[in-house]
């Protein structure tokens, strides 16, 4: 009986979509909150307002920087999970362990905001960041040796998400070590990766598009 349940459970893409679409749009909202208003008590003039708004400036990097994280882990885990053909148990508690340390983003991400320069602080995040690629990895690996894809897909595009991953992984690990250097280094490169896997794949198309059109 215990075989046959785990054979039928957890086998509903559709739904597992629906909990990844709630649960990220909650932790991107989470992120905002952290930025307060400035205290009308403490600005009497133009100057302290924008005094008080540079102040915030840490909080607001650091808004920006885990926003693009978890828009480039919905995008990759949707990629993923559009080339199933079906899902399993296991696979759905992969997920639901994802979905976790999507939930704590908003935590590291004020703990960092808050102890911009401590290592530990930086750590625990960067730690967040890297489980969540590493997460997202093992859950494709499993999928494709489970044999859950769908058929006819090809191998380039197979190989493809596998590059991205490991690649992200990669760049976020050598991140996370100029901390030893400096957390502000590590930050800075974190952004540069993000804003590469966000708005270069849009540069490449339009190069492409114009090479097109130059050959016509």
């Amino acid at each position: 009986m215990e075989k046959i349940y785990n054979r039928i459970a957890g086998d509903a893409l559709e739904r597992l979509n629906a909990l990844s679409d709630g649960v990220f749009a909650f932790a991107m909202t989470l992120l905002v909150l952290d930025i307060r208003v400035p205290q009308i008590a403490a600005v009497h003039s133009e100057l302290q307002l924008w005094q008080a708004l540079l102040a915030l400036a840490p909080r607001f990097v650091m808004y920006a920087m885990s926003f693009l994280t978890l828009g480039i882990c919905w995008i990759a885990q949707q990629t993923q999970l559009n080339h199933l053909a079906r899902s399993n148990r296991d696979l759905a508690w992969i997920h639901i362990g994802f979905l976790a340390l999507v939930a704590v983003m908003p935590f590291s991400t004020m703990l960092l905001a808050e102890f911009i320069e401590f290592r530990t602080a930086f750590l625990v995040y960067s730690s967040n960041v890297v489980l969540l690629t590493v997460t997202l990895f093992f859950a494709w690996r499993y999928a494709k040796a489970s044999r859950l894809l769908k058929d006819g897909i090809a191998i380039e595009t197979v190989a493809a998400i596998d590059r991205r991953v490991v690649t992200a992984i990669t760049l976020y690990v050598l991140s996370a070590a100029l901390c030893i250097v400096n957390t502000y280094w590590s930050i800075a490169c974190i952004f540069l990766v993000q804003l590469n896997y966000a708005i270069a794949p849009r540069f490449a198309r339009r190069a492409r598009a114009k090479r097109g059109d130059a050959q016509t």
